[in-house]
């Protein structure tokens, strides 16, 4: 049996590849938007792709199921209870699918969202018996699915079949199966998550926090007190994937390069101005009104679909070091699909133009230390979660969580005093303060190294 598990930096989501290279065919399952890996795959064993499962509709990044049937003609498969707008074999609890030597049952296991199904696959070769579960977002390794994602309406539903699927469903199941989920650490599909890609049923029951309840009550009271962020750009999402996604088009840089006049006048038509240099070059100058999410470490999917209004076209200021058609790849997997173009020239081009800068500053944890114990103290704004907020603080912090700032209509900071944004470590700081500043916020300083750094002093 062929089993190969790909990585989506930048997301943390996972797919699969299941075959048998002895049959010569092969199953994808939850495909991420830009297919070419798998076509590699199927290339290098010389194999067809003749299925597509989802899992379920996902929130936070596009299916490149639609980009794989075009490219291949393999059949997309999909639990009947949910309401696509597109033709696909509809799956029922216990259908069975054979690609040789590899067998795919499914089960229904519905918590994450109603349609979802986890996989239980068989490899002939070495048994009759199944050796691997993927369980999509209904279990994580060290975490479980969210269950809110479908809406309020039908929450409490959704968290009593988390439950069922857990508990029952998978509690049937032996301690031997290895669990391969659809996402990893950094996703927000859960929290928790632990960096490795892999499990098994058995080490999860005995490690998972969310498998060790006694009851359903104090379950459910966990879960709904537990909800991580939901960044704006799921709903568009969602629906996107129920329609099923268009067809990449390829971007051609030259074509789509700007001068800063032209990024301008796109910028007063309504595009957002995404900033992709480090939160250190951002805070130094930029554009006015433009947001920043750093790249510079790698991309950062799930913040820019955070940070950005997701039906609004985007106009790209990049680092030195990032090529356009490459970030226009990372941006259509969460359906970042109207990208404009980017300054030619990356940020040298705003300068020469004599166009106007923002900024905001850095203070160390030791100059805030001293601050705060002066007569005329900064305001603190600590935008992390409150889980991280609950666990340790500075005193006199304002909690103001990341997803709130991006809610508000306007600033509400004094103007009259310094405002310090605080995070952990200074990366999602950076991103508030962008924030902050397109709604009016100013003297903005972020605390360096966050409360890593504050915690170190004191």
């Amino acid at each position: 049996m062929l089993f190969e598990q790909i990585k989506t930096n930048g997301l943390g989501c996972y797919s699969y590849v299941i075959g048998c290279p002895a049959s010569g065919v092969v199953a994808v399952v939850d495909p991420r938007r830009d297919v070419d890996i798998y076509l590699q795959i199927a290339n290098e064993y010389d194999l067809s792709i003749t299925h597509i499962f989802e899992t379920h509709v996902h929130a936070d990044h596009v299916s490149g199921a639609q980009e794989l049937r075009a490219l291949t003609g393999a059949e997309i498969c999909i639990h009947e209870s949910t309401p696509i707008n597109y033709e696909a074999i509809k799956l029922s609890d216990g259908d069975e699918f054979h690609f040789g030597n590899a067998i795919l049952r499914v089960l229904h296991t519905p918590g994450h969202t109603p349609g979802s199904v986890s996989f239980l696959v068989t490899d002939l070769a070495r048994s009759s018996l199944p050796s691997i579960i993927l369980t999509g977002d209904l279990l994580f390794v060290g975490d479980i699915g969210r269950p809110d994602l479908p809406g309020d309406e039908i929450l409490d539903e959704q968290v009593e079949s988390l439950y069922n699927s857990l508990y029952k469903t998978l509690g049937d199941l032996p301690d031997y199966l290895e669990v391969y989920p659809a996402h990893g650490e950094g996703s927000l599909c859960g929290q928790g998550m632990s960096a490795k890609p892999s499990s098994t049923l058995g080490y999860e029951r005995l490690t998972n926090p969310m498998l060790r309840f006694s009851d359903y009550k104090s379950f459910k009271q966990r879960v709904l007190s537990n909800l991580p962020m939901r960044p704006p750009s799921f709903e568009k999402i969602i629906n996107t994937n129920l329609d099923g996604a268009s067809i990449s088009i390829k971007r051609v840089a030259e074509e789509h390069a700007l001068s800063a006049e032209e990024a301008v006048a796109m910028y007063k038509e309504g595009a957002t101005i995404l900033d992709l240099r480090s939160a250190l070059s951002f805070g130094a100058a930029h554009i006015p009104g433009s947001i920043n999410v750093d790249f510079t470490d790698g991309p950062k999917l799930n913040w820019v679909g955070m940070a950005t209004p997701p039906y609004k076209p985007l106009v790209l200021v990049l680092p030195s070091d990032q090529e356009f058609e490459a970030v226009c790849t990372e941006l259509r997997r969460i359906g970042c699909d109207d990208v404009k173009g980017w300054l030619k020239g990356g940020f040298d081009t705003w300068l020469e133009s004599g166009m106007e800068t923002a900024s905001f500053t850095y203070i160390s944890a030791t100059s805030l230390l001293e601050h705060l114990a002066g007569d005329n103290p900064p305001t603190l704004i600590d935008v992390r979660t409150p889980a991280e907020f609950n666990s340790t603080s500075i005193k006199d912090a304002v909690h103001v969580p990341i997803d709130l700032i991006i809610s508000m209509d306007s600033c509400t900071n004094d103007a009259v005093t310094q405002t310090v944004v605080v995070c952990q470590s200074g990366f999602r700081a950076a991103i508030a303060a962008s924030i902050l500043q397109t709604k009016g916020c100013n003297d903005l300083t972020i605390l360096s190294g966050g409360m890593i750094a504050w915690e170190n002093i004191t």
